[in-house]
């Protein structure tokens, strides 16, 4: 099981990044505002499990076991006697505070609050309680019945043993659970809002979010980052900015998507309003720009400490992002290319842009002492491997 401390660790699997509604016994009981969201939810469930099953990956019998462990409430005060409860309401800070508040009065003694949150400060959600040590972050990368990663938020406050309980479910679910301290975004939202920026930047400068998808896809992700945010509905600096459907960066009503015209031409007039000409960019262009962004946040979470280690960043990357598998996270990437190559990109995009492209200083060390990201890994493995189990 893994703990806090020394430099953390995480549960490594060899299955895929994918995995199947996976029963483990326990009585859940699923809260929502309305019985119109309670069927829903329940709806959802219930065709997950099914399909599960039309695949050959649950039995039936126990397809029925399991939703007859399911109880449904429009009541907070029914999580009365639950040992861990998550919160998953939308990206808002107040509400989550008054849900929090609301659970610090209901919730037995000892049960831990977990909230799903994917950037937002474990620790302000914590301080509307008075047992900051019991409130965690849990963040379930959607789907969350197929992702395997679960990014486990530490408050600066959070109990030793909440986190390693918080471990332990992780792995039950069979998930793989990773540590990640307070931060702007946590671990994976941060580092891909930062590329994606990045991206937004190629998109103005002239290159079509089409391209960017497929140089990225034929790079080996599994869905470009414009493509990728058609699908979630909001930009991930706008948290609950909605899309219409249909109505992004690709005409979704078509067969095969193509691209958005209004769109095309929404970006072609800020562009110019912008002031800044077209210019074109090859797919290598594109590629290297993308990576020079995530792989410069990267290094910055683990300067910072909220990633531990740089093992830790590639498994939420892999498991939870769609990272290229075969190149074994970013920073695993980062070291093919070596940190003179990634210092002088950076400096090299920054005659444009200084603002945005700034040199992490671990980055800088490294370069000066011909450093890897797998020897900071190796020097965390000692400590991390007498917590694990």
């Amino acid at each position: 099981m893994s703990k806090t401390s020394g430099c953390g660790s995480i549960y490594r699997s060899r299955v895929s990044h994918r995995t199947v509604p996976r029963p483990t016994g326990f009585p859940v009981a699923l809260v929502e505002t309305s019985d119109e969201a309670l069927r829903r939810g329940f709806e959802t469930i219930s065709a997950n499990l099914d399909g599960a099953v039309r695949r050959g990956q649950l039995a039936a019998d126990l397809r029925d076991r399991t939703l007859g462990m399911l109880s449904l409430s429009a009541e907070l005060v029914d999580l009365d006697r639950a040992d861990f409860i998550v919160e998953a309401a939308f990206e808002n800070l107040d509400v989550k505070k008054s849900i929090f508040a609301a659970l610090d009065v209901i919730a037995k003694p000892g049960a831990i609050m977990a909230s799903s949150t994917s950037f937002l400060n474990i620790d302000d959600i914590a301080a509307v309680t008075a047992r900051a040590t019991d409130v965690i972050g849990a963040h379930f990368l959607p789907p969350a019945e197929l992702t395997r990663l679960l990014e486990i938020g530490v408050g600066t406050r959070t109990a030793p043993e909440v986190v390693a309980t918080a471990f332990a479910l992780a792995k039950r679910l069979g998930k793989v659970g990773v540590r990640a301290g307070m931060g702007d975004g946590f671990i994976g939202s941060r580092i891909v809002r930062q590329s994606f920026k990045a991206a937004e930047r190629m998109m103005i400068d002239g290159a079509r979010p089409s391209q960017i998808d497929q140089a990225l896809e034929r790079f080996g992700f599994a869905m470009g980052p414009f493509r990728s945010l058609g699908l979630s509905g909001h930009n991930p600096d706008q948290a609950g900015r909605e899309r219409k459907a249909g109505q992004g960066f690709y005409d979704h009503s078509q067969d095969p998507i193509v691209p958005y015209k209004p769109a095309l031409q929404i970006i072609e007039e800020e562009g110019e309003k912008a002031g800044i000409p077209p210019h074109s960019f090859t797919d290598e262009e594109i590629v290297s720009r993308y990576m020079t962004a995530m792989i410069s946040e990267a290094a910055r979470v683990v300067e910072n400490g909220i990633a531990l280690r740089p093992i830790d960043v590639d498994a939420i990357l892999l498991f939870g992002y769609g990272f290229p598998r075969f190149r074994g996270g970013p920073l695993h990437y980062a070291d093919t290319l070596g940190p003179t190559e990634i210092l002088n990109r950076i400096e090299r995009y920054a005659v444009e842009d200084s603002g945005f492209w700034q040199v992490p200083d671990l980055l800088r060390r490294m370069a000066e002492r011909n450093g890897t990201f797998a020897k900071l890994n190796e020097m965390c493995q000692a400590p991390a491997e007498r917590h694990s189990g």
